[in-house]
């Protein structure tokens, strides 16, 4: 009696192939996540890291000087005429630290803006009191909310979103790739409704990463968490399986690394850093800062990079829709000739039949 059902080997070294081909995907994403990720962060350094020198005299200057020469390109160092100056660059982000010489040196920064940033900022001013003999004291102009110390919740939170929205493209994209794609677009949208609102209730009331300006993160969260799954609903038209693959190098391989959520451009390397400029995931990080600790400064910005994503996947949806509409047509025009000929064969052989009677 058989134990079991036995397979043809033929049928084995198939199942074999096909396991190992989808086996090249995960590969890939490890490969891509290693040079996202370490390329990104393994060795922060800071180039043209923008600090102030409060102070308009010859000694001003000179420190000005010395620290420009000596940081060899890692900070950008300016003189301005007094605190007040300082301490606006610092709440427009146009600088991440100022400091300010005398018998009780000062430096202040803006820890709202980068933790790491100013981290970096302080160390090196600590070196610049501590040469004087002096010890440093540092104000921080722009704090964070006592439920984000550090400043980089706001990073796990576009974590958690996007998460939320590139995995419902593989379920839209997967189980629901039988519905039509106006249907699949009206999944996504309402699925992008539903993660905004999961980040915006662990954002305020479950962590307290914000204590105010709820209302606009949750805002954004949705404008981002939405072009997300468009342009992910749109490309599974023509991706299919590597759709996964294609999502995660636009919205966490280069999307995560270049947000500024850990490092600032000012501390990676120029790919990154470059990227930050545009990226979604930048946009959506300095637009929930902007909104709540810098008075809305550069906001509109910020706002405009996540619509530009959003209205690319509204494209990226139409296109698809014009390439299942030419697809559905060429079966349809497929089916037609098939059935014509299935018809012209059927009246050949019953005319034969005919001529043979």
């Amino acid at each position: 009696m058989s134990a079991g059902p036995i397979s043809a080997p033929g049928s084995t070294a198939g199942a074999l192939r096909h396991v190992l081909s989808h086996l090249v995907t995960p590969l890939l994403m490890c490969i891509g996540m290693g040079l996202a990720y370490l390329g990104a962060f393994h060795a922060p350094e800071p180039h043209d890291l923008r600090v102030d020198v409060v102070g308009s005299g010859a000694s001003a200057q000179v420190l000005a000087q010395s620290l420009q020469d000596k940081g060899d390109g890692a900070l950008s160092v300016r003189t301005v005429a007094d605190r007040d100056i300082a301490v606006n660059h610092l709440r427009t982000q146009q600088s991440y630290g100022a400091y300010v010489p005398g018998s009780g040196p000062e430096l202040i920064v803006a820890k709202a803006s980068s933790d790491t940033s100013a981290t970096v900022v302080q160390k090196v001013f600590t070196e610049v009191a501590a040469e004087q003999g002096a010890p440093l004291q540092v104000t921080d102009v722009a704090p964070t909310a006592d439920g984000d110390p550090t400043g980089q919740g706001i990073f796990f939170l576009l974590v958690a979103v996007s998460i939320g929205s590139y995995a419902s493209v593989a379920v839209i994209g997967g189980a629901g790739a039988v519905l039509a794609l106006r249907i699949r677009a009206g999944l996504a949208i309402g699925m992008s409704l539903v993660v905004s609102v999961i980040g915006a209730a662990f954002a305020g009331p479950v962590f307290g990463l914000v204590d105010h300006g709820l209302g606009g993160l949750w805002a954004m969260a949705w404008l981002y968490s939405a072009g997300i799954l468009l342009i992910g609903v749109g490309l599974h038209t023509f991706l299919k399986r590597w759709t996964t693959l294609g999502v995660m190098l636009l919205f966490v391989m280069l999307n995560f690394t270049s947000s500024g959520g850990i490092f600032r451009p000012e501390l990676q390397p120029g790919f990154f850093g470059s990227l930050h400029s545009f990226w979604n995931g930048a946009g959506f990080v300095e637009g929930v800062r902007s909104h709540v600790y810098f008075g809305g400064h550069s906001l509109s910005g910020h706002l405009l990079v996540l619509a530009l994503w959003f209205v690319a996947g509204l494209v990226v949806v139409g296109v698809a829709g014009l390439a299942e509409a030419n697809r559905r047509r060429a079966s349809e025009g497929k089916a037609r000739e098939v059935a014509a000929a299935r018809a012209a064969a059927g009246a050949e052989e019953e005319m034969e039949e005919a001529v043979g009677i």
